[in-house]
């Protein structure tokens, strides 16, 4: 197999980079798009052989112009995400909400749509969500309609797009940067308390999600599907 070009959108931090990273070490070209000039500048000294881009995966004029630096894709990561649209229902803030979608829903559509036209007949398509879309978890309304969305579209996708596939991996509990607007001391209790009912008895890392990415990404026998990596949580929410 000739060597495959890769784009991680979203690709700064957490699951996004974690998953540049293994893509790289299968031996793709991998290139990193992010909004961010200091996270950008920081994996130039640590990933070199990281290609990283800044843009704004809801700016279609920005991903349009690093794909037309890349050329031709071959496997395409979306992971935007925010940290909006959580909470009780009757309190949400629908302004709020709206933000999430903005940022997750129509950021990861606006993507996939400009990379159209330069993935590859066998090239593939791999959307990040999370598991609020399917477990029902109180406070998760918001979240559940952002990635639920996501998700209904993946089926009819793997249709129209086809031969090139299109999948989502849906992670629960990941300890990644979106938990850092909680303090620390807190952010520990509520993990040790959400491993201790979770039938894998742990929180993920981005490493442990990106491994489910990489195999939506790379597999040509996977399309139309939804691969939930969240540790069981659908199963067992924590109470």
């Amino acid at each position: 197999m000739s060597e495959r070009t890769a784009l991680v959108v979203g690709g700064t931090s957490g699951v996004g980079l974690a998953t540049a990273r293994q893509l790289r070490a299968r031996g793709a070209v991998v290139h990193l798009a992010g909004r961010s000039k200091e996270r950008l500048e920081a994996l130039a000294a640590s990933d070199p052989e990281l290609i990283g881009h800044r843009a704004d995966g809801g700016d279609r004029e920005q991903i349009a112009e690093v794909l037309d630096t890349i050329g031709r894709l071959d496997w395409l990561v979306v992971s935007l995400s925010g940290a909006e649209g959580a909470g009780p229902f009757a309190e949400l803030d629908l302004t709020s909400l709206r933000g999430a979608f903005e940022a997750k829903f129509w950021g990861q559509l606006t993507t996939v749509q400009a990379a159209l036209p330069h993935l590859s007949e066998d090239g593939s398509v791999t959307l990040v969500t999370a598991i609020s879309a399917r477990a029902g978890l109180p406070g998760t309304a918001g979240l559940a309609a952002v990635n639920g969305a996501l998700e209904a579209m993946i089926r009819p996708l793997a249709l129209e797009l086809a031969p090139r596939r299109i999948n989502a991996v849906s992670p629960g509990l990941v300890d990644t940067p979106w938990w850092s607007g909680l303090p620390q001391d807190a952010r520990e209790a509520y993990f040790a308390q959400a491993a201790a009912q979770l039938p894998t008895r742990r929180i993920a890392s981005a490493e442990d999600v990106a491994e489910a990415v990489v195999l939506a990404a790379t597999n040509r026998n996977l399309t139309g599907t939804v691969l939930e990596t969240d540790g069981g949580l659908r199963l067992s929410p924590p109470k």
